[in-house]
């Protein structure tokens, strides 16, 4: 067997761009430096931040090349567009260019550190026409080392240019951020890695279904350097042999659920056949799915559904029969239900990070779901008890008659919600925007049905008392008051979030891992 003439190179690296056209989804920046670069008003320090894998020594590397290329005929000038053949833009590339100075600030934090650059500054480029310093994570550097540079960050000689790149900016002194050009470089869509990632392995020669990249670009985070390497692995998992990447093959590597597993372990939540949904859960188990893994994707499910009934634009990475599921779903379920959904999941989320078992946390989280799902909705209520139509009755309770239609002003006394919270929840389906700002905005006074006393914190659009009449039709009353009364339901809501928050701050681990260590934060996880 014989060797490679040329060792491999990962396609992070492979694959960094070497052009500004090259750099994606960074459009605006690539768009100001070059109208500077015409137009001659080029500052003496950039700064580029940004979360990790953007882009932003590739940016400071191409800003080097732009600075100091000269063309292919050598009588070139600074250009947003470089050459990439010349000598500079040649040894750039490669980073072996004498007057381009890459220091990892990691490794280099010191004063005495900082002390060399401002010696070295004074002498002029020895081949190029700018000397450019590329500090990488340069918030890493102490406060005495920034104290030592500001003088010179401010007045640079005319022949110095300083490139800075941190994912830290906060961390940055506001006298060094003032003394330079900030780039802020977006985190890239999906959309737009799933389609870089396209290009690379047609480049690369492998096939990959779309549906593949797309999950890759999902686990990215809106990092190109993270997409690249978890394609790469994607690459290797599906071996020599394979016919290409495909979805399944990826969700394994990744450990993730099959969406198809994701949206029947949903409906199945919704219609409340706890057997068959703890079924499923011990299914997807026994595949390798992660609880906290399948509860992401339920979550991401509700997501969808939430932004489907919203009208926002659809997830390009959704598949056809996905998109028809969200919709079907959305058209189905309130705005309130969706919300308790919501929260659920992401309280069950929360006690599997945290739990010794996670598979059981799991379990109970999903039961409580389904327990939630059974709970009656009172304008479905009312419907059901003016047409006479028979009436859900618990599981666990004793059967009961279908009410008679006969005495319909009973039936409506009965429906009548015993809770404001459930007066919002009832009228959401025919009234979604108005339940909403009653929901955040509307301070109850008094509720005594059919008399509801309110304090608006905001003005609230449309007549309350029509709607209330129109789900609830007993003659309601609305009047307005001076004073507050009740918190918000929205503020509440948020009260016991924090409550949960302190809680989890006040806990003996919890608290003794901030004593450990002074400057850590409690951060909430996303998903």
């Amino acid at each position: 067997m014989t060797e490679s003439p040329t060792p491999y190179r990962v396609l992070a690296r492979k694959y960094r761009p070497q052009r500004f056209d090259e750099l994606i989804g960074q459009d605006a920046m690539v768009q100001t430096l070059g109208n500077a670069i015409r137009r001659g008003r080029l500052a003496h320090a950039f700064l580029m931040t940004g979360v990790r894998g953007v882009g932003k020594t590739s940016t400071a590397r191409l800003i080097a090349k732009a600075l100091n290329c000269i063309g292919p005929d050598g009588q070139g000038g600074p250009t947003i567009d470089p050459c990439g053949v010349c000598e500079p833009c040649v040894a750039i590339a490669e980073g072996r260019h004498i007057d381009v100075i890459e220091m990892d600030a990691a490794s280099h934090t010191g004063v005495d550190d900082v002390r060399e650059i401002i010696e070295a500054v004074r002498y002029a480029a020895v081949s190029a026409r700018y000397k450019i310093y590329i500090i990488d994570e340069v918030h890493m550097l102490s406060k005495n080392a920034f104290n030592a540079l500001l003088k010179t960050l401010e007045e640079p000689p005319a022949h110095v240019k300083f490139l800075f790149a941190t994912t830290e900016v906060n961390k940055v002194p506001v006298t060094v951020l003032s003394r330079c050009q900030r780039f802020d470089l977006r985190r890239i869509s999906a959309e737009l890695l799933a389609g870089h990632f396209a290009h690379v392995v047609e480049a690369e020669q492998v096939s990959a279904e779309p549906e593949a990249l797309a999950l890759v670009a999902r686990a990215a985070e809106g990092s190109a350097r993270d997409g690249l390497s978890i394609l790469d692995q994607a690459i290797a998992h599906a071996g020599a042999d394979s016919t290409g990447v495909t979805a399944v093959q990826v969700r394994e590597m990744l450990g993730l659920s099959d969406r198809g597993a994701v949206r029947r372990l949903f409906a199945l939540l919704l219609s409340g056949d706890a057997p068959a949904v703890l079924a499923a859960l011990a299914e997807q188990h026994a595949l390798g799915v992660e609880p906290a893994a399948l509860f992401r994707g339920l979550l991401e499910a509700v997501h969808g559904v939430t932004r489907a009934k919203a009208g926002g634009a659809p997830d390009p990475a959704q598949s056809a029969e996905e998109r028809e599921a969200l919709g079907e779903w959305a058209d189905r379920l309130g705005h309130a239900t969706l919300h308790r959904l919501w929260q659920l999941l992401l309280k069950g989320l929360s006690e599997i990070e945290t739990s010794a078992m996670p598979m059981e946390a799991a379990e109970m989280g999903l039961l409580r779901v389904v327990h939630a799902s059974q709970l009656p909705d009172p304008a479905e209520l009312l419907r059901r008890l003016q047409s006479g139509e028979p009436m859900p009755v618990d599981a666990g309770a004793p059967s009961a008659s279908p009410i008679s239609p006969a005495a319909p002003a009973a039936a409506a006394a009965v429906a009548v919600p015993d809770s404001f919270a459930a007066l919002i929840e009832g009228i959401e389906r025919r009234h979604a925007h108005l339940a909403q700002q009653l929901h955040d905005h509307a301070s109850l006074v008094r509720y005594a049905p059919p008399e509801l006393v309110l304090h608006p914190e905001r003005p609230i659009d449309g007549n309350i008392a029509k709607a209330l009449n129109d789900v609830f039709a007993i003659g309601w009353k609305v009047s307005i008051a001076d004073g507050p009364g009740e918190p918000t339901l929205r503020r509440q809501e948020l009260a016991v979030i924090e409550d949960a928050r302190r809680a989890v701050v006040e806990s003996p681990v919890v608290a003794a891992a901030l004593a450990a260590f002074p400057g850590a934060e409690l951060l909430e996880n996303q998903g």
